[in-house]
């Protein structure tokens, strides 16, 4: 993917990119360079905040109804 640079030396990160990394509207990114030469683009807070929106919806239910009493409310057994 490739991107133009502005005169302010401003560039806009590809969507698929910044969807990949989790970057929204006032994230912070940092860039590293490799000994290879490489620059790296990744989220500052990467190791703070999950990579997946919902990852931190992971394991958050707790115990709730049974089946048999789903079923009874949907059916509006008492």
């Amino acid at each position: 993917m490739a991107t133009t640079v502005t005169s302010k030396g401003q560039v806009t990160i590809p969507k698929p990119v910044r969807d990949l990394l989790g970057i929204t509207t006032g994230s912070a990114v940092e860039f590293r360079l490799t000994p290879e030469g490489q620059v790296l683009l990744t989220r500052a807070d990467a190791a703070v905040r999950p990579r997946s929106r919902f990852a931190r919806l992971r394991g958050a239910a707790g115990p709730g109804m049974t089946t048999d009493e789903i079923m009874a409310l949907t059916r509006g057994e008492d």
